[in-house]
Parts: C-alpha cells; sequence; structure tokens
C-alpha cells in the first residue's frame, strides 16, 4: 500500500489487481494478477515489485536436489515493473537478480535498491523516444494516446495519424485508413493521399478526403476538378448539388468549379454557382451558349444594375434579337433612352425552395433569389408572398430609374444585323429624344434613312414601297436649310443615287441650294419636262440655269422638238439678255454646237442685240464728244490765264457780302474778299505763305486727293488684278484704270 502525492489517494495492490481508495470511498481499479511485494507511485507511473511465482515451492526438497545454488538464485529474484494506469499498458518491466529491498524517489527520480547493496536509477524517456518505440511495435494507438496525454501539438498527432493510416493501407483496411488520413488532413501532403486512392475500387474514399479537403479550405482548383470528376463519373446528382450549395462562402475555387460542371453536361448547376458569385456573364453564357434558354438569359439581364448589365446585353445582344426580337429591342430602347430599371419580380425564397426540392434544379428562376439580387420592397418581411403579388408591386413602383452613363447610339447598330425591323424601330424611338447630341442625331437619321430605303427596295408590293419612300421623304423634308439638316447632305446623296431614290436627291439639293446640280440630274436624264420645270421653279434663286438651259436646248434636234423646248427657248433668251447673263457671241457659239437652232429662232434676238450695241456706240461717241470739247475749253481758260491779264469787277466780299474797301485781296478765280475775311492778317508780306479762295478751296482739296490716291495707285498693281479677276466686262476694267494713271511710268522724286 501506498499513497499517489499528486491526488492523495491510496494506491493497495492486490494479487488481482491494483486499487484506489480516496475520500469518496473506492476508486478505479487496475486488473494485473500476480503477488506484489512492494508497491511505489511515481509520477503518473505505479512501480511494482513482484516475487517469482515459484517462491512458494523454493522450499521443496525436490527441487533443490534437482536444480542446487542455480535454484536458489531463481528463486532470490524478482521482477520490477511500471505500469501507466491511465493509459493503461506495461511502461518498463525487468527481472532483477536480487532481491528489492526499497523503491524510493529522490531528487525527481526513480530509485531501487536490492539486498544486494545495488541501487538502481530510473529516468523516464522522452515522449519521441516513447513514440519511436511504439513505431516499432505498431501499437499506434496507444502512441495517439500517449501524445494527446502529453498534451503534444497538433502536428505531432497528425504525424502519428498519417503513420498510423499508412499501416492500415498496407493491411488492406482502406477505410479505417481513410480515416486516419483524414485526421491528419491539415499537417499531410494531399497527393501522397490522393495517388494511393484513384483506383475506381477506391473512388469513394477519395470522394471523402476531397471534401475534408474542402472543408478545411486546403482545396486548388485540380482538388475541385478531380472531386467533381468523382461526381461526374457515379452520377451522383445529389451530392454534386449538395457540395455547390454549401451555405456561406464557397471552399472551393469557383470558376473551376463552373467550367467542370459545363463540360459535365451540368448547367444548372454551374448557373447556380454563377449566380450565387456574382458571375452574371457567366450565367448568361450558360443560359444562351449551353441550355439555349434565350427568353430566360433576357430576363435575367433585366435584372441586373445598368452598369453590369451593359456588358453583357452587348456580348450576346444579337443572339438574343435572334430568338427574342420584341423583348430584345425593348431592352435595347429602355437602356439607350436613359428609362432602363431592374426588374425586381423575383420569387420569393420558400416558394424557390419547394420549386428545387430534392436537390434537382427545376427552373432558373431560383437562382434570382440570391442574396446580392435585388428584391423588391417588404420582401424581408413576407417570405412567403407569391409572384402575381410580387408583379403587382413591380408595376406599382413609380420610382425613377436608376441614374447611369447612357451610351451612344451608334454602339448597338452592329447588333441588330439582318433584322431591319427590329432596327427600324430602335431607331424611330431614339431619334425622339430630346437631349441627343447633334452627332448622335445625325448618325440617327442617317442610319434611319438608310434603313427605309432598304426596306422600301426590299418591299413585295407597291403599297409598302410608297409608305418606307413616304417616311424616307419625310425625314429630310422637315429640315429646309443646310444648316438644320440633320443628315448630311452627302450620305443623303449617296443613299438615294444608290436606292435610286430620286426625290431625295432632289429634296436634298434644293435645300442646299445646288439647283444646278438638280438641273442637270433631269438633262442627263434626258427628262425634258423636268428640266423644264425646274428651270421655271429654281431659275430665279439661281439664274445661272439659264445659261445650262440654253446649252441643253440646243444640245440637239430632238430635244429641241420635244414640246414646250422652242417657247422655252425664247424665254432663255430673253432672260440671259435681259440680266446680261452671256455676250452674244458667247449665246452665238452655245446656239452653233447642237446643229438644231434655226436663224429664225434667234433672229429677235440677234437683232435686239444688234440695235443696243448701236445706241451704245451712238452714244459713247456723243459721251466722248462732249468731254474733247470740255477739255479743250479748260485748256483754253488755263492759257489765258497764264498770259492775258485779269481785270476784277467785283465791288462786294465774297465772304461777308460788305462792299470792298482796302486791304482787299483778289483771286484768279475772280473771288475778291476783304483781308480780315479770310483771317489772314500779314497776307502778302510772306513770299512763302500761300493763300486759297476759301470758295473754291473744298473742291480743289477733292480734286487734288483724287489725284494723289490714282498717283499712289499706280504702285498697287493688287487692286488692279483683283478688281480685273471680279469684273465682267474686263475691257472696260483696263480703261477705268488707264484713265486713271495706272499704266504712265511713275518718275521717282529726285528725278
Amino acid at each position: 500500500m501506498t499513497q499517489d502525492p499528486e491526488t492523495g489517494d491510496i494506491v493497495v495492490a492486490r494479487e488481482d489487481a491494483i486499487y484506489y481508495y480516496g475520500p469518496n470511498g473506492r476508486g478505479p481499479s487496475y486488473a494485473f494478477e500476480g503477488p506484489k511485494k512492494i508497491i511505489k507511485v511515481f509520477k503518473e507511473y505505479v512501480g511494482l515489485i513482484c516475487p517469482p511465482r515459484v517462491a512458494q515451492v523454493s522450499k521443496s526438497k525436490t527441487f533443490r536436489r534437482l536444480g542446487g545454488d542455480e535454484i536458489d538464485e531463481l528463486f532470490s529474484s524478482s521482477s520490477f515493473t511500471l505500469l501507466d494506469t491511465d493509459l493503461k499498458y506495461i511502461a518498463h518491466t525487468e527481472s532483477l537478480p536480487a532481491q528489492v529491498k526499497d523503491v524510493f524517489v529522490e531528487w525527481g527520480e526513480l530509485f531501487l535498491l536490492t539486498m544486494d547493496g545495488k541501487l538502481y536509477r530510473y529516468q523516464e524517456k522522452t515522449l519521441q523516444q516513447k513514440l519511436d518505440i511504439l513505431y516499432q511495435r505498431n501499437l499506434y494507438i496507444h502512441a495517439i494516446n500517449l501524445a494527446q496525454k502529453f498534451g503534444a501539438d497538433k502536428v505531432q498527432q497528425n504525424i502519428i495519424f498519417r503513420k498510423y493510416g499508412d499501416y492500415l493501407y498496407q493491411k488492406g483496411d482502406f477505410d479505417t485508413a481513410m480515416q486516419q488520413y483524414l485526421r491528419a488532413i491539415d499537417n499531410t501532403e494531399p497527393s501522397q493521399v490522393i495517388r494511393r486512392f484513384l483506383d475506381t475500387q477506391r473512388i469513394h474514399n477519395l470522394i471523402d478526403y476531397l471534401e475534408e479537403l474542402h472543408d478545411h479550405d486546403r482545396a486548388t482548383a485540380d482538388h475541385t476538378t478531380l472531386l467533381l470528376n468523382c461526381y461526374a463519373k457515379l452520377k451522383d446528382t445529389e451530392k454534386l448539388d449538395t457540395f455547390i450549395r454549401t451555405p456561406g462562402s464557397a471552399k472551393f475555387d469557383v470558376e473551376t468549379a463552373i467550367t467542370m460542371c459545363r463540360q459535365g453536361g451540368y448547367f444548372e448547376q454551374a448557373a447556380y454557382l454563377a449566380t450565387k458569385h456574382g458571375e452574371n456573364e457567366v450565367v448568361i453564357d450558360i443560359l444562351i451558349e449551353d441550355l439555349k434558354k434565350y427568353a430566360e438569359a433576357l430576363q435575367y439581364i433585366w435584372r441586373l444594375e445598368p452598369e453590369t448589365a451593359y456588358p453583357v446585353l452587348m456580348k450576346y445582344a444579337r443572339s438574343l434579337i435572334e430568338h427574342c426580337p420584341d423583348e430584345a429591342t425593348k431592352l435595347f430602347v429602355e437602356y439607350y433612352t436613359g428609362r432602363y430599371k431592374p426588374k425586381e419580380d423575383v420569387p420569393a425564397v420558400a416558394e424557390v425552395q419547394a420549386q428545387t426540392g430534392g436537390g434537382t434544379f427545376q427552373s432558373l428562376s431560383a437562382l434570382w433569389t440570391l442574396p446580392f439580387m435585388q428584391r423588391p420592397k417588404g420582401e424581408s418581411e413576407q417570405t412567403t408572398q407569391t409572384i402575381p403579388e410580387q408583379a403587382e408591386s413591380s408595376d406599382n413602383d413609380i420610382s425613377q430609374p436608376p441614374a447611369y452613363p447612357i451610351p451612344r447610339p451608334r454602339t448597338a447598330f452592329s447588333s441588330f444585323l439582318a433584322h431591319p425591323n427590329q432596327f427600324i424601330t430602335f431607331l424611330e424611338a431614339l431619334i425622339q429624344q430630346d437631349n441627343l447630341s447633334k452627332q448622335d442625331l445625325t448618325d440617327l437619321s442617317t442610319t434611319l434613312f438608310e434603313m427605309y430605303l432598304e426596306n422600301s427596295n426590299a418591299a413585295s408590293d407597291a403599297t409598302s414601297k410608297t409608305q418606307w419612300q413616304a417616311k424616307a421623304t419625310g425625314l429630310i423634308a422637315d429640315s429646309k436649310s443646310a444648316e438644320g439638316a440633320t443628315i448630311d447632305t452627302s450620305n443623303v446623296l449617296l443613299l438615294s443615287s444608290l436606292s435610286r431614290f430620286s426625290i431625295g436627291t432632289t429634296l436634298v439639293r434644293e435645300r442646299a441650294g445646288l439647283y444646278a446640280d438638280i438641273f442637270r440630274s433631269y438633262t442627263s436624264a434626258k427628262d425634258t419636262s423636268g428640266a423644264i420645270s425646274a428651270l421655271r421653279k429654281y431659275g430665279t434663286e439661281d439664274p445661272s440655269l439659264y445659261p445650262l438651259a440654253l446649252g441643253y436646248f440646243s444640245s440637239s434636234a430632238e430635244v429641241l422638238n420635244e414640246a414646250g423646248v422652242k417657247e422655252e427657248l425664247q424665254n432663255v433668251l430673253r432672260r440671259i439678255n435681259e440680266d446680261n447673263l452671256m455676250a452674244p457671241l458667247q449665246v452665238v457659239k452655245v446656239l452653233s454646237q447642237g446643229g438644231g437652232v434655226t436663224m429664225g429662232m434667234v433672229k429677235s434676238y440677234l437683232s435686239e442685240n444688234i440695235s443696243r450695241e448701236r445706241r451704245e456706240i451712238q452714244t459713247n461717241r456723243k459721251l466722248i464728244e462732249s468731254y474733247r470739247t470740255e477739255t479743250a475749253a479748260k485748256k483754253a481758260e488755263l492759257s489765258d490765264l497764264e498770259t492775258k491779264p485779269v481785270v476784277f469787277q467785283a465791288r462786294r466780299c465774297s465772304s461777308c457780302g460788305r462792299n470792298l474797301t482796302l486791304p482787299t485781296v483778289h483771286f484768279m478765280c475772280k473771288h475778291s474778299f476783304h483781308q480780315e475775311c479770310l483771317n489772314k492778317p500779314g497776307i502778302g508780306m510772306d513770299a512763302d505763305d500761300k493763300v486759297e479762295c476759301a470758295i473754291c478751296k473744298p473742291g480743289n482739296d477733292t480734286i487734288k486727293a483724287i489725284r494723289r490716291q490714282q498717283v499712289e495707285s499706280t504702285e498697287q498693281h493688287d487692286l488692279f488684278k483683283a478688281a480685273l479677276s471680279r469684273s465682267t466686262n474686263r475691257f472696260g476694267t483696263v480703261s477705268e484704270f488707264f484713265g486713271r494713271g495706272v499704266m504712265n511710268a511713275v518718275v521717282p522724286a529726285g528725278e
């Protein structure tokens, strides 16, 4: 009997077991049969000194005769055993050659004293040494218990689990081995375990290990791929649904999982994952490319925020318009007019769970209940309301659409290829907006005009063709001037020419003031009646049409013989003559080129021009004669002033009108003034003073200024060239500048 120094319990050793007694009575007991001589508690161990089992027959004479002294030594020996009562294993045992006198603890170590005077000291092995011994004997369960008892860290325990798993795997106990690998998953290289269970017969163990890897956030993209491949190989849809619908954040690579689900044909699961993790583009791609559910894809896009919806809408626009033309066009109109608002008629959570019971995806509408999607107001309070109720609440929602940058209209044009009717609907809706920039309005108008013409050419009946042409005409007829036009003139001309839409060509040329082009379009088409109508309509606006008409009417005898041409030719000649649009020689030259105009047709024009020329010549001659007479008179007057005396007979001052009194100033122009009236005191006293007649001075100054300007203009040849280029009568211009003295040689001032 002894006492446990740590707990204070009494430890009693009997032949059948070891018993513990405490203040509350009898405690646990541990079976260990055999006689016991000494018992000692050391730390967590119980030390026992046991005599040999044959000690009772040691005094038998028969045994003594057989063995002698050797038998005495055998009977005098004893055994020493250390028990770990907590872990229930023998920590140490040995046979001693002599009887044990005492067992005691000193200095924290265990000592044993024998009868022959020998003292044995026992030291406890380290934990690692103990574990190595247990490893050698394949006692992994005891090693695990020992490590846990001594508080070994997680890494050390995982090493034991892994060794135990390797031992069980070699024995062929794969299920139990996998359990140990799962316990050591935090510190085990996954590839070491995965390679051992790649056999098809062990795929269930592999699935367990891969699932545990994902639960411990140690799975890589390759692990996710392998796990999904295992599910696909077993066709275990239920487990696959459970795996991807794990609540909380995903413990696997989402992109890899989506890819593997799509490759394995599990498109609904892939769509669920993409929706849950906000991969909107992937969701739309699955709905369109894999499931071919274009209507659901369109509705999904309509539930996204504007900035998120635009990229996917543009990426899949052609497919959506191809299979859902009306709804897709409506979505485009809403977005490009700034009225886009995400739909909120989403099924409630309870209803979706009912739809998706059993882990199978019945409808992708279940995907619209995820947290990141917008929910209707009040849904958090009433999660069991039905879809019609939510749709009604959405219809009654009058909230303003969210603000977002509206893209330019031309970015959507390519999406409507091969869908002209939907394209026209889109363009007509956008062109009604008031906040369009000038460039966007031009793009919309030009494209809409082109689509009208295309539909007109493709129309099978005359009524439809007329309707489309009327729309095209109305589009370009609204603007009366080129500045206010929404369609570029060159574009209208090009499109009208390609589509053979003559009305459009005429309207745009009329708006741009290209009357000559309108007239030429009729003449090139040999449409004489149209040319006459254009001449009568636009002749007053553009007189240059009359020379063109003269050339066309006289171009051939066939044109000249058409109805109304000869009468119109006379009107053209009369207008050219009245407005002096062409010289008579030019008219004669034009008329002579076609060879169809006779002298009788132009007789009146020629006679009138000859008479007018004669009258002008006679008038010019009279004017020349008057200039000569006036010039001769001026020269004679100058000569008289220089050579003959002048008699001044004026009696009154030309300024004040009073009688002249001395001093008096007389001028050669026969004007006389009082000296004080000229306001020039001392006149005539200084020889350098120049006095001019106050009455004649303004006229003289004007003449001097004109002459000075003429002299200065003799060196300004640019003025002469500019006037000559602008003049319609160049000979008259040369004569005018010659009269100004431009042609005279300039004499330098120093010569």
